[in-house]
């Protein structure tokens, strides 16, 4: 019996080993694929653009702030923090909130996350001051999302208005052309005026051009922000991707080489050089090299002090922060 198992444990891990990609398989689902769903959909409701992953220079610490988002639309610029919770969740009269996760019977604390969102906008208001857009007081608001289907809210109503439950992100609706429901304009519009076209086209540039985590796109439909930090392998590899520095790459994206239905032993690594102008570069522009597959990349996720590896043959796309 024990001889069955263990050959069915050794079958399993070279079935394992051969047919799937353990980086991603051991990757958990994370705050990053989080945070772009949550972009994606806000997009698609209201229009505009959302920058995510954003870590906008605090002047008075001299350090960067983390910002999970900035929705930006034509009437109405929102810093929105996404807080992905799981489990009973409550708040208390100091803000801060208590949550009970998963099987655990162990209440754990998070700080008061609307207080927080509230400082990322003076922190984003007094950054876009400095690069020369002054919005009017009171122009920017903030929202805090909860979009995981496990947040259960406890007394719902005990939460600031600056929240969105899970339980209101599910019925958000698309913005009518010509009036607003109440709740809606509540959750994510304030009623004010459009905004002047000159200065929602100069938000667009600084934000496109502001500083942001890198982002790691792996198979699977999973995101990861965070830092790349290099490339390890067999010394011609590493050598024909020694030109891909965030000075002067912006994104690549990785294919698979034809080989004529065998495993594939290389991969092409399409790179698009940095464009300081803002313009993005064309089609003739992008360069390309061809390594093995068993290359991998170190990626230093947000808020760990671990460093990852994964396969190249597991990454789809990669965007680097100038």
């Amino acid at each position: 019996m024990w001889v069955e198992i263990i050959c069915g444990l050794i079958i399993y891990k070279l079935f394992r080993h051969f047919f799937y990609d353990d980086d991603i398989l051991e990757l958990e689902t994370t705050d990053s694929n989080a945070l772009f769903s949550v972009a994606t959909r806000l997009e698609k409701l209201y229009g505009g653009k959302a920058y995510v992953g954003l870590r906008i220079p605090d002047a008075d610490t001299g350090s960067r702030q983390n910002i999970d988002m900035v929705l930006i639309t034509k009437g109405e610029a929102i810093v929105i923090s996404v807080q992905n919770l799981s489990g009973l969740v409550s708040t208390d009269a100091d803000g801060s909130w208590g949550f009970v996760s998963g099987n655990s019977h162990r209440t754990e604390r998070c700080p008061d996350p609307v207080a927080e969102v509230k400082r990322q906008v003076a922190i984003l208001e007094s950054y876009l001051e400095q690069r020369g857009a002054a919005l009017p007081e009171g122009y920017m608001s903030c929202r805090v999302v909860c979009p995981n289907p496990n947040f259960r809210a406890i007394h719902s109503d005990r939460f600031p208005s600056e929240v969105v439950t899970y339980e209101q992100w599910v019925n958000l609706k698309p913005e009518p052309k010509s009036s607003f429901s109440s709740w809606i304009k509540g959750a994510f519009h304030g009623g004010k005026n459009e905004m002047l076209e000159p200065i929602h086209q100069k938000l667009n540039f600084i934000l496109t051009t502001a500083p942001t985590w890198d982002r790691l796109e792996l198979k699977g439909n999973k995101c990861l922000l965070g830092e790349f930090m290099e490339f390890k392998g067999k010394h011609d590899d590493t050598q024909s991707l020694r030109n891909i520095r965030r000075s002067k790459v912006s994104r690549l994206i990785i294919q698979k080489t034809s080989m004529f239905g065998l495993a594939h032993s290389k991969l092409q690594v399409l790179y698009s050089p940095r464009d300081y102008r803002n313009e993005g570069a064309s089609a003739s522009e992008w360069k390309e090299v061809t390594v093995r597959s068993s290359t991998e990349v170190l990626f230093q996720p947000q808020d760990s002090t671990k460093v990852r590896k994964f396969k190249l043959s597991s990454v789809v796309s990669m965007s680097l922060s100038a």
